[in-house]
Order: structure tokens, then C-alpha cells, then sequence
């Protein structure tokens, strides 16, 4: 065993002197996947990840968001919930939280620290060092079970060979099944489902979101191998109604213990309801009751969700959304067109944002390999936007702007709103970006950031710098 790490910059320093596969995330001579080093990790912490009952996420989108709403319910039923979610918004504490709080630097520091002594016992047996992720699910786990009365934890990628997959938990939620990473976990999305359904345990509850007959058919077969129960959307549970209200929506909610009606959320987006409602499914599978009104009220109310359709600035209104798949495109267009009267594609302006007085609505658009910026567009709908400024976020896999320029160009091309196809400037840096966008949209115009999380979250952060 090692000795424990000093202090937050060097436990920082130990955490990044491994393989990060997020960034090498669609390279070429990445290893196979496999569970062999975190199964040997576990042992020698002495599998804290069974020390606490578990809620396992999973999905193509939503994950983040449903993890935020079941925490948040949780809480309100009295629980310490910990929670791992990936990639982080602001710091790399946000990536272990109790209560939707993110670890302090010195929590951090020792939650770091008990992996890195326990490390060369690892290495020891299994040969190699564990990866980044595998090092941060492995802190999670072991942090929560001194700290926390119940995980939720969200998969990185996939499921089967997710370095979260060494948890028996209780309740195993699918968000959805979407063509993203088809390159590694594809190239089907029947094999998307089969690879995600794989997080379900035996005995477990399946709360699945996923309604294409031919998927929820593959999550069904896992299930039924894994002697577990599956509550489908559309058939157990659902949204059954909602309206748009100041600040967010009003859902209404079935689940199999009954229905919850005129609940508040602070949050935009047909999606949204979706995910709040798949929160309160598994958390009431958890408990295997159902949860008081009130308290999914006073839950739900508070609720934040960092770079989810989030407006950091007005004058102009500035959103950002980390969508950076097609599936998460469609979802932002509808919410901008619900949420502030944007009519994306439809070639309707608003009080939200006139063009009579020179204001502009400008997107800011960055894109990862290996994702297709070009697809995202076009399920976005570039026909409401005047100006399109591409950047690269601050991040290997980010493509340049030259490159997701020329793949919006090509989208735009044939997406004008009728007078003219919008003007696509490359930006350097997203500080550029940003301010080039602002400038062209003017006090009265909109700015919509998205491609990217890590675009998303580098935008967020210079904002609110800049406020202070």
C-alpha cells in the first residue's frame, strides 16, 4: 500500500496520471473492454459498492437529469443519497455528490487518497493500473459507503462493461436507447439495448423509458433472464399531462403505486417530464410505495440541472444545453420553441427575440469526435438561427471550428428561413466565441449554446466569471 495523498492539487495530480478513456474515447488501439481491473479494485476496498443499496442509471440521454431528480426525492424522504454522474460540469468534485452537493476539496482529497493507498495492492494482482473512470466510480463507491444511505449511480457508457457495472442495485433505470457510440457499443441499436440492459440484477426492478417495441423487446428478454421485474413507460408508468408554466412545467405522473398530479418543475422541456417522471418510478420502486404529493412537490420544486436548457444571462438571453446527439438536438429545439417562444425551423419570430431592431438569434456550436455536427444540425434545424459561430471546446476529442463550419455549412445550405441561409463564423477560442455571439445578438437577442457539454460547461463557467 501507498501512503495517503497530501493535498487537493495532488490528489489531482495522482488522478490525472492515468489513462483517460473519455479522451481517448473512439481511438484507435484503446483496449477491450473489461471489468477484471475494477472487479480487483473493489476487492481490496472490500467491495464497498455492496454496502449500500444502489439505483443504477442508464440511457443515451436523460441519465444526469433523472440522477438529479432521484436524488433530489431521496433526500426529501430523508436519505443521504450519494450519486456518481460523468462528465462534470464546473470541477471534478462534481462527479461524487451527497445530497446534489458536490464533495469539498478536502472530502475529495480523502476519498482520492483511499483508492491511491490501496492501488498497488490492485496492481499487484490484476497487472495493470486502473483507468481514470475506474478510479472515480471506485472513490464514489467507497466514499458513499461510509457517507450515504443509498447510491445512484449513472453509467458512463453502455452498461455491460461499464466500470459502474460491479453494483447489485436494487432498481436498474434505461432512460432510452439512441445512436450514440454505435462505433463501440453498436453497431446496432439492438446492441445498444442489449449492452445497457446488462445492468440489471438479479431480482432487480427495471424501469425502462425506452418505447420502440423492437428495444424494449431486448430489455424484456434481460430482465426475464434476470428474474427481474420491468415497468415500462407507456404501460406501468408515463407523463399523463403537462403545460408550461412561468419558470418550467406542471407535470402530471403515473406510476404503478397511483398517480401524482399538478406537480411543479422548475424545468423546460417535454424530456424533462419524461426523466422527472422516470426519477419518481425508481424511486418509488426503491421504496416500493408510493411517495406523498407534498413531498414530491417539495422535492421537484428546487431542482437544478447545471447546462440542461439553462439561461445563465439575459440581455441577451443566453441558454446553454450540453445536447451533443441528434435525439438531444430534437429535444432542445422543442424546448426552445416552447420555452421562449422560439418557433426553430417554423420561420416565426417573437417578443422573445425581434430582429426589427437589429437583434440576432445566434447559435454557438461545438462538436466531439466522434460525433457528426452535421446530423446534429439537421435535427436541430438550423432555420431560425441568423448567425452560427463553431468553436472547439478545451478538450482533445473537440473538432476545430474549420471542421464543424464546413459541416454546418453543408445543413445550412438548405436550412435558410426564406430570406437567407445563416451566416457561419469560426471562432479561435470559446472566450471569442462567446463574445462574438453576444455582440451579433444584441440586449434583445438570444444566444444558444450546445454540441458539446464540455462546450456547454466552458461557457457556463467563463459567464459566471465574468459576473463577478
Amino acid at each position: 500500500m501507498s501512503e495517503p495523498l497530501g493535498d487537493y492539487e495532488a490528489a489531482l495530480d495522482w488522478l490525472d496520471s492515468h489513462i483517460d478513456l473519455e479522451r481517448l474515447l473512439g481511438s484507435a488501439g484503446v483496449d477491450a473492454p473489461t471489468l477484471d481491473r475494477m472487479w480487483t479494485l473493489m476487492g481490496v476496498l472490500g467491495d464497498p459498492q455492496d454496502s449500500v443499496p444502489a439505483i443504477h442509471i442508464t440511457g443515451t440521454n436523460g441519465k444526469g437529469s433523472t440522477a438529479r431528480c432521484a436524488v433530489a426525492l431521496l433526500g426529501a424522504c430523508g436519505l443521504a443519497a450519494g450519486s456518481y454522474t460523468s462528465p462534470h460540469i464546473e470541477r471534478v468534485n462534481d462527479r461524487i455528490m451527497v445530497a446534489n452537493e458536490p464533495l469539498s476539496d478536502d472530502d475529495f482529497t480523502a476519498a482520492i487518497s483511499e483508492i491511491a493507498v490501496f492501488e498497488p495492492l490492485a496492481v499487484e494482482r490484476v497487472g495493470e493500473r486502473p483507468n481514470y473512470f475506474e478510479v472515480m466510480a471506485a472513490a464514489a463507491y467507497n466514499w458513499f459507503a461510509s457517507v450515504a444511505h443509498v447510491n445512484v449511480i449513472e453509467v458512463g457508457m453502455g452498461g455491460r462493461w461499464d466500470a459502474t457495472n460491479v453494483v447489485d442495485a436494487a432498481v436498474a433505470v434505461i432512460t432510452n436507447v439512441g445512436a450514440d457510440h454505435l462505433e463501440i457499443i453498436g453497431p446496432t441499436l439492438a446492441d445498444v439495448a442489449a449492452e445497457k440492459a446488462a445492468i440489471i440484477s438479479a431480482g432487480a426492478i427495471a424501469v425502462c423509458g425506452e418505447t420502440a417495441p423492437a428495444l424494449t423487446g431486448i430489455v424484456a428478454a434481460a430482465a426475464t433472464e434476470a428474474g427481474a421485474d420491468l415497468w415500462r413507460r407507456g404501460d406501468e408508468w408515463d407523463v399523463v399531462d403537462r403545460r408550461v408554466a412561468v419558470g418550467g412545467q406542471v407535470v402530471s405522473l403515473r406510476t404503478p403505486f397511483g398517480e401524482h398530479r399538478d406537480i411543479f418543475v422548475p424545468l423546460h422541456g417535454a424530456h424533462q417530464a419524461v426523466n422527472v417522471a422516470t426519477a419518481l418510478t425508481a424511486v418509488e420502486a426503491f421504496f416500493g410505495r408510493s411517495l406523498d404529493d407534498e413531498l414530491v412537490s417539495a422535492a421537484l420544486g428546487d431542482v437544478c440541472l447545471p447546462a440542461r436548457f439553462e439561461i445563465v444571462k439575459h440581455q441577451p438571453t443566453v441558454v446553454i444545453d450540453g445536447a451533443h446527439n441528434p435525439a438531444g438536438a430534437v429535444a432542445l429545439r422543442e424546448t426552445l420553441a416552447e420555452a421562449l417562444s422560439v418557433a426553430v425551423g417554423g420561420g416565426v419570430t417573437s417578443d422573445v427575440m425581434p430582429r426589427s431592431d437589429g437583434s440576432e438569434a445566434v447559435l454557438v456550436i461545438g462538436a466531439n469526435r466522434p460525433h457528426d455536427p452535421g446530423a446534429f444540425c439537421e435535427a436541430l434545424d438550423l432555420g431560425s438561427f441568423d448567425a452560427v459561430v463553431t468553436v472547439a471546446a478545451t478538450w482533445p476529442r473537440a473538432m476545430p471550428a474549420s471542421e464543424v463550419a464546413d459541416a454546418v455549412k453543408a445543413v445550412a445550405a438548405t436550412a435558410g428561413r426564406g430570406v437567407s441561409a445563416p451566416k457561419i463564423i469560426p471562432a479561435s477560442d470559446v472566450p471569442t466565441a462567446t463574445q462574438i455571439a453576444q455582440d451579433r445578438a444584441g440586449t434583445g437577442g438570444i444566444v444558444v449554446v450546445t454540441g458539446s457539454l464540455y462546450l456547454a460547461a466552458e461557457v457556463r463557467r467563463l459567464l459566471a466569471a465574468r459576473s463577478h
